[in-house]
């Protein structure tokens, strides 16, 4: 992989790490869960050698971007603050396109119904929006237990209940759900060193995705008049193999109330990782409609 140029952007209460690669119309790739930059390490080269300024950063708190205040709430209108100044330093005299996966979507959506003047076209892969459906009250009483559980037991039995409840249909089995948009490999002696490293960022990363990210942004509803007047540069996606799982009904019900059509990308929530050739050659395609 070509080196990307790493710089450093400071912003209200934080500041972020962020990295650069090729050149062309800018690109910004906004990351999920616990990802960062690194979640993007499959298609930032790719968009790059395609004629793109490719931009992924560590949103607000999470691996290198630090946060003055490491018990500060999150709000995603922030978060979303954070991407415009980026695209201000980067872009500023022209609409950039964006990619957010998961609680990443969530932002750029975010940032679309803000700062329609900065946004070419936003592609968002499947964006935890549960307040749109019919049975959100079941999904905020869930929320509440996650949060519960993390107060009165700790992490690992509070992302039990977590994963529990993002399954198809309430279905109890295990699934990786420490990142948000990307499945992680357990930290261990055979695994090679950056991907060892990258293990151990996202269960540092934890607490803070499990403490602060997770109540704040799936608390999050999005504009949906606001949307519909913008939904002709707007992509909702899902995983192929994610149907019936909370992030996936949340993104194909914010679709409908749109009018528009989902779109389907290889893999499940985790596809960026899973398939990242053909995630990454879907994406070029969703810029370029």
């Amino acid at each position: 992989m070509t080196a990307p140029t790493i710089s450093s952007l400071r912003v209200n209460g934080a500041t972020l790490h962020y990295e650069v690669r090729g050149r062309g119309p800018l690109v910004l790739l906004i990351p999920g869960g616990t990802g960062g930059v690194a979640s993007f390490d499959g298609v930032a080269e790719d968009l790059a050698a395609d004629g793109y300024t490719v931009v992924g950063y560590d949103p607000r708190g999470m691996s290198r971007s630090t946060l003055d205040d490491p018990d500060a709430e999150q709000h995603v209108a922030e978060h979303a603050d954070d991407a415009l100044r980026i695209l201000d330093l980067l872009s500023p005299d022209e609409p950039a396109l964006v990619f957010g996966a998961s609680s990443g979507a969530i932002v750029a959506l975010h940032l679309l119904t803000a700062h329609p003047e900065r946004i070419a076209r936003v592609v968002t892969h499947e964006p935890p929006v549960v307040e749109v459906l019919p049975d959100a009250a079941e999904h905020r009483a869930l929320l509440a237990r996650v949060q519960d559980t993390f107060r009165t037991q700790g992490l690992m039995p509070a992302m039990a209940v977590f994963a529990a409840g993002l399954k198809k249909d309430g279905d109890p089995e295990d699934r990786d759900t420490t990142d948000g948009d990307t499945a992680e490999p357990e930290a261990g002696p055979g695994l090679p060193p950056r991907a060892a490293a990258r293990a151990e960022q996202t269960m540092a990363d934890l607490p803070y995705f499990v403490g602060r990210i997770v109540p704040g942004f799936m608390s999050y509803a999005p504009d949906i008049r606001r949307l519909e007047g913008l939904s002709d540069r707007l992509v909702i996606a899902g995983g192929q193999d994610s149907r019936g799982e909370l992030p996936y009904r949340s993104a194909a019900f914010l679709a409908e109330c749109l009018g528009t059509e989902l779109q389907h990308f290889p893999g499940g929530h985790v596809g960026l990782t899973t398939h990242p050739a053909e995630f990454g050659e879907l994406l070029r395609k969703a810029f370029r409609s």
